[in-house]
Parts: structure tokens; sequence; C-alpha cells
């Protein structure tokens, strides 16, 4: 299917992966933040204008993961966000910008169900491959 970069492709692994990636770094994002330290949005060595190419990196981050391996790990960190959600105040997440005028609440939807529903497109965009043998 169409790549998160232009002119790119990518499997439903490089998919899940994509997902991973996005889970995982606002986990690190919070993380960082309750712990006070510093946070580079949206990572070290990224702008927010690199998203495409932070996508690749993040699909050569499990590359070598298998599939049932892939899908654990995304269900791992879908539970660390929900975990880490439900614990914070709608004060915390609502009341008060985060990032330039953005409340945590919203960098956190931004950043995970928005790539959510970027993937089901992705996945009802792509060519229907049947197994015909």
């Amino acid at each position: 299917m169409k790549g998160h970069a232009d002119g790119t492709t990518m499997s439903p692994a490089d998919l899940v992966a994509y997902l991973i990636g996005w889970n995982e770094l606002v986990l690190k994002w919070l993380d960082r933040d309750d712990r006070d330290e510093p946070v580079d949005y949206p990572e070290a060595g990224f702008k927010w204008n690199q998203l495409g190419v932070l996508a690749q990196k993040f699909y050569a981050d499990y590359n070598a993961m298998p599939w049932h391996e892939l899908l654990a790990r995304l269900e791992d960190a879908k539970a660390g966000l929900i975990a880490t959600i439900t614990v914070r105040s709608d004060e915390e997440l609502y009341g008060s910008a985060w990032y330039g005028k953005w409340t945590k609440g919203r960098m956190i939807q931004f950043n995970t169900s928005s790539a959510y529903a970027n993937a089901r497109a992705r996945i009802r965009a792509a060519p229907l491959e049947l197994d015909r043998d």
C-alpha cells in the first residue's frame, strides 16, 4: 500500500510498525514529562515536517520482528496508553497548553488515534489481493 513518505510503499507489517512507533513515542513523551525531563517533539533528530522519514524509521525499527510479535507489541503499547491516560485528570489532559497551544490530551489524540484513522484509510485504499489458488 502507499507509504507515509511520497513515492514509497509499505507492507501491513510496516503499517503496524508505524502504529507501534507512534504509540511508544507518545508514551516516551509522557514519561519524560512526568519525570520533568525535556521532550524532543516529535522525536530527537526529526522535525514535524519530516514525519514521512520518521515513519520509515519506525518501519526499520521493527523490520525483523515476526508478525505475531508486532501485534503483541502494538497491544502492549495501546494498553500502556490507556493505562496512563486513565490515571490522568481532565485538568491535566485538557486544562492547559502542553506543546505550543496544544493540550496534552490533544497531542495524545493527534499522535495516536489520528494515526489509527490514517492506517484505516490506507487499508481501505489498498487494492485487495485475493488468493485464487
